[in-house]
């Protein structure tokens, strides 16, 4: 299995080079070390094999189970950790999974919409990042954004290459107090992680998180040194 880890991330790599310009900044930002849930956007059948192919550290991540229904793409999925989840429902051996390897120091990415959006803009987040990280409180959720590739098949029918950029953003805690989590709490959370997310994106892609100015951060904590993203966003629109 671990050949055929080695050779498919090989391949993603040099189909990498040859189709698309990758830009990553931020990639100091990702721990050494510990467990850390990934939180990203999620634009098209791009996204995963590249953070498989060019992350500093292994990461596993959750993908429908239906791509198991393809020998050769359940293979290299099987062979780079990924957990297959039931979509629709809730799949409890699915998220033992996850919780195991937060537990195991892994890095876990999870992309908070849900499904891929297609154009690049943000759609809603959904709450099931919130409920892995409340199980794991010492896990850094490190924000991450992608975007400039919505357009790659469009450029592959004209032989261009794609750019596409991945940012990393600062990391930091959920700190839900002890107040009882409703799910009204656990939404909010949600929205407070996807506005990380879309102050890494150019404004045109922050869809329905497009109003920085109305985020709120009641719920994360951020480590020493580490500064809030909507933040530096903020200033750094306002000084343009």
């Amino acid at each position: 299995m671990e050949a055929i880890r080695w050779i498919s991330v090989g391949a993603v790599r040099l189909l990498a080079r040859i189709l698309l310009k990758v830009d990553m900044s931020g990639l100091e930002r990702i721990p050494a070390s510990g467990p850390v849930i990934l939180a990203t956007n999620h634009v098209n059948f791009i996204d995963a094999p590249l953070l498989y192919a060019l992350m500093p550290r292994q990461i596993t991540g959750l993908a429908k189970i239906e791509i198991w229904d393809n020998p050769v793409l359940g293979l290299v999925a099987t062979s780079w950790g990924v957990i297959p989840i039931q979509r629709g429902e809730l799949d409890l051996d699915a998220i033992r999974l996850a919780l195991r390897a937060l537990h195991e120091g892994k890095i876990l990415g999870i992309a908070p919409e849900g499904t891929r959006s297609h154009h690049g803009r943000l759609q809603r987040g959904r709450p099931g990042i919130v409920l892995l990280a409340l199980h794991v409180p010492d896990a850094l959720m490190l924000p991450m954004a992608l975007y400039g590739h919505e357009g790659f098949f469009r450029n592959l029918r004209q032989l261009r290459r794609t750019h596409i950029n991945l940012v990393f953003g600062q990391g930091f805690y959920l700190d839900p107090g002890k107040a009882r989590i409703t799910h009204e709490m656990r939404q909010e959370m949600t929205d407070e992680i996807m506005m990380q997310i879309a102050a890494l994106l150019p404004p045109q892609y922050r869809g329905v998180y497009s109003d920085l100015t109305a985020a709120t951060e009641r719920y994360l904590h951020f480590p020493p040194g580490a500064i809030s993203n909507v933040r530096l966003a903020l200033e750094r629109e306002k000084g343009l």
